[in-house]
């Protein structure tokens, strides 16, 4: 038992707290190297210090319990953890920025008010046949996603070739943010009485979409980058509450400039949300500008 230290020595030697120790043993992150069978006592071995000192800092640093378990693992067989801190430290450099942007966008709501900053007006949309791709992601996977979607229904509409009617937009089913993944469709719309495509892979499809009346907004410049377009979508919903209509369907992101770099200003997008008379069970005819 020499080279044993009893929990509370090892304690003061890690930095760690009693009750963090007993936590690290239960999860199986930190194991004594022996236990007591009679009073329960922990022990653990003075090379364990170390470790323990790492794993402090880990979790000074928001590495969650089962990422320290796996990067232990891999520092015990010899792995180097520099890419995964590096990682870590990017994600944690991402979210920073995106709750600066949040917390500015809410300042400003605060004191102008959503609508102050993002004129809601009524547009009518006919019926559209639409080239669609989905997925279910989190914003962190949506530009990825996107890119690839479109240029998959690119390629396909080039076979056709298709004739295209209107921009390429996208439709999301919930939110889409760091903390929640939702269901998002890239859709290219194009003209139901030329070439039809063929042949789509797998998780292509084409869809019907009915005409209808939308609540839209348009964002440009750094309004129109990921957490500030948020308010946009937040303004075209409390307009609708407002106004007494229904939501009719998943918003759409329509592409009105799209400079190929998801952060220019020079970006362009109508937010574009689907709505319907609920007193009347139909679309808002007469609805103006």
């Amino acid at each position: 038992m020499t080279n044993l230290l009893p929990i509370g020595q090892f304690a003061q030697a890690s930095g760690l707290t009693v009750t963090a120790l007993r936590h690290y043993d239960a999860s199986g992150v930190l194991p004594p190297a022996h236990v007591d069978p009679d009073s329960g006592y922990r022990y653990f071995r003075r090379d364990q210090v170390r470790t323990a000192q790492l794993i402090r800092v880990l979790r000074q640093l928001d590495v969650p319990v089962e990422q320290v378990r796996g990067m232990l693992a891999r520092a015990e067989a010899g792995a180097d953890l520099a890419p995964a801190l590096a990682a870590h430290l990017e994600a944690a450099e991402h979210r920073l920025a995106v709750q600066r942007a949040l917390v500015h966008g809410l300042l400003t709501r605060l004191s102008e008010g959503a609508e102050m900053n993002h004129r809601v007006y009524v547009r009518e949309g006919d019926a559209e046949r639409v080239l669609v791709r989905a997925a279910t992601v989190r914003n962190r996977a949506l530009d990825g996603f996107l890119r690839t979607a479109f240029q998959d229904m690119y390629a396909v509409a080039g076979r056709g070739p298709l004739t295209f009617t209107g921009a390429a937009f996208v439709r999301y089913h919930g939110v889409c943010d760091e903390e929640n993944e939702t269901l998002v469709e890239a859709c290219l719309p194009f003209w139901t009485d030329g070439a039809q495509p063929a042949d789509l892979p797998e998780g292509m499809s084409v869809h019907d979409l009915p005409a209808n009346t939308f609540a839209c907004t348009e964002v440009s410049g750094p309004a129109a980058g990921f957490p500030a377009i948020l308010t946009a979508y937040d303004a075209v919903a409390g307009w609708i509450s407002a106004h007494g209509f229904a939501f009719a369907g998943p918003v759409r992101m329509v592409y009105r400039r799209w400079t190929g770099a998801t952060d220019d200003p020079g970006n362009r997008y109508e937010i574009a949300w689907p709505i319907e008379d609920p007193g009347r069970g139909q679309r808002p005819w007469g609805v103006g500008r």
